[in-house]
């Protein structure tokens, strides 16, 4: 029975499927160390190739092709996760984008076949697979007849892969909008999965009936065929100072809210908060310096008794002309239980190169 047990945690993905409030996690994670130097607090100044992401109402600012990478690890580097993005402004009042992130396992061993109909043990029957998560989106930004104010959406597409066990297709919308004061105070707000994102999976039943009944109480019946992402809001406001014309300093606050009930700092039956605060100090316009804190949790001790905890974060960054370097050690997401990681993501303006 142990190892049964065994065997069928290699595709215990399958409980996850009828998860609701979770659903694509990996495209919370967020893109662009620069970012995530700043406890994602970007949502209104956000305004380059990586807007795309975190508010595409900020793609307008784009003046020229962009190109956007980025690889990290996690886990150990049992995970990659990997993202790339290019901008273009159409005209001198709307922009597009495209961006691509993928997040993956690769060279699972698959022991479901390890065991022969004899109850032999066969190594030769191990074979790999790979589970990965793809987020394919395409970004419209335009500026509207008021001053200081624009739009942006999202079309997403999602594509889930776990071996030859499941997959799945989803599709969803964003919709994000900024303004900028005359006194230059910036505002965002970003609406990711407006319109719920769906997913609809479709697994192979031969190899759920491999391991279906191999541990009691576990695996007894095919999982949920749809996830419902449901929406979340990024609201953001802040603020940008110029000293002595070499320094500079840049400071947002946002508010992150998910309809739902967690462990969020400010939590109700209908919503959740969880502020965040950013911050990047610049000189010369080619040496940034960033700090931040954010995901401020609400986490419940062996006494049960409840204490604050949050997470700061840092991060540089390097520009020459055209070409951005970034660096951030932070975490990988509000969701995860995992330690710091290291994040680097470079950025290409191609206007320096013409």
């Amino acid at each position: 029975m142990k190892l049964q047990l065994t065997l069928a945690l290699t595709i215990v993905s399958f409980s996850l499927f009828a998860q609701t409030k979770y659903s694509n996690e990996f495209m919370n994670i967020g893109v662009d160390a620069a970012a995530l130097g700043m406890s994602n607090a970007v949502s209104a100044t956000t305004s380059d190739v990586n807007a795309g992401y975190w508010n595409p109402a900020g793609l307008v600012n784009v003046k020229d092709n962009e190109l956007a990478l980025m690889h990290s690890s996690y886990f150990a580097n049992i995970a990659n996760y990997d993202y790339a993005a290019f901008a273009m402004p159409l005209d001198d009042r709307s922009t597009i984008g495209f961006s691509l992130i993928r997040f993956a396992v690769d060279d699972i061993l698959d022991t479901t076949q390890l065991i022969d109909d004899q109850g032999n043990v066969n190594y030769d029957r191990i074979s790999l697979f790979s589970t990965a998560d793809y987020g394919f989106t395409f970004s419209y930004a335009r500026k509207l007849p008021i001053q200081g104010l624009n739009y942006g959406i999202n079309a997403k597409v999602i594509r889930r892969i776990i071996g030859d066990f499941a997959n799945s297709w989803g599709f969803g919308f964003d919709a994000g909008i900024q303004f900028e004061s005359q006194n230059n105070w910036k505002f965002g707000l970003m609406a990711r999965d407006i319109t719920t994102t769906f997913n609809s999976w479709s697994y192979d039943e031969e190899a759920f009936a491999r391991v279906q009944g191999a541990v009691e109480g576990q695996n007894q019946e095919l999982p949920e065929s749809s996830e419902i992402t449901i929406p979340k809001l990024q609201i953001g406001i802040a603020k940008s100072y110029v000293f002595h014309y070499d320094y500079s300093l840049k400071a947002e606050f946002d508010l992150n809210v998910r309809f739902e009930q967690n462990n969020d700092v400010i939590s109700t039956s209908f919503a959740s908060v969880n502020p965040a605060l950013g911050f990047e100090f610049g000189y010369i316009d080619m040496i940034y310096l960033r700090t931040g804190v954010g995901n401020f949790q609400n986490e419940l001790q062996i006494d049960n008794s409840e204490s604050l905890s949050f997470q700061p974060s840092f991060g540089l960054g390097f520009k020459y002309r055209g070409i951005h370097v970034d660096y951030a050690f932070t975490d990988i997401g509000d969701q995860s239980a995992a330690l710091y990681s290291n994040v680097f993501s470079l950025k290409l303006d191609f206007s320096a190169f013409r």
